[in-house]
């Protein structure tokens, strides 16, 4: 169980933070910047919330992406592959995919490129969305350095597919969507 009674410790006043296992790093390090996008993320998660437009079942899932974004930071916050800590699972992954399957199943098919936009919650989709790229783009950049937990990026790139079809969900199932006119300001 966590146990944070202390909240302003002056820790990171000279610049550094520290890890879960006590490594102190910069802030502008890559692990500390992919972390910081993580919790970016989740944040946007937040937001989407607010704007469900009444729908439960989006509201549940919602809250085990943030759930899951906590595992992703622990996951990040302790370097190396001691397996008694807590990492991202391919099951975690795998329910990424049926809920993405599920929720797509009830939209009709893309017949063009659609621009972020619609209702609140689905225009903050999108904006999560680019969020979830960012780090797993960052996340990218710090594997080619250290070695990091390979399901991690596998559950950044499905984040980022369920945030899309979330967004068209949040968007009557496609029916506000905005889509993208080629050419429409020549």
């Amino acid at each position: 169980m966590v146990k944070l009674d202390v909240i302003t410790t002056r820790g990171g006043d000279g610049g550094e933070t520290s890890l879960g296992d006590g490594t102190r790093l910069r802030k502008d390090a890559p692990r500390i910047a992919v972390i910081g996008t993580v919790d970016e993320l989740n944040a946007c998660l937040g937001l989407i919330r607010l704007h469900t437009g009444g729908l439960p079942e989006a509201d549940a899932m919602l809250a085990r992406l943030q759930n899951d974004l906590f595992d992703l930071g622990a996951d990040l916050a302790v370097p190396g592959g001691d397996p008694g800590r807590l990492r991202i699972s391919d099951r975690q992954c795998a329910r990424l995919e049926a809920e993405v399957a599920a929720m797509n199943a009830a939209i009709p098919p893309l017949r063009s490129f659609i621009l972020p936009g619609g209702t609140p919650g689905a225009a903050q989709a999108h904006l999560a969305r680019t969020v979830a790229r960012r780090a797993e783009r960052e996340f990218v950049q710090l594997s080619a350095r250290e070695a990091l937990n390979p399901v991690a990026l596998r559950y950044l790139n499905r984040m980022s597919d369920h945030l899309f079809v979330m967004a068209r969900h949040l968007n009557e199932n496609g029916a506000r969507d905005v889509l993208w006119i080629p050419g429409q300001n020549y």
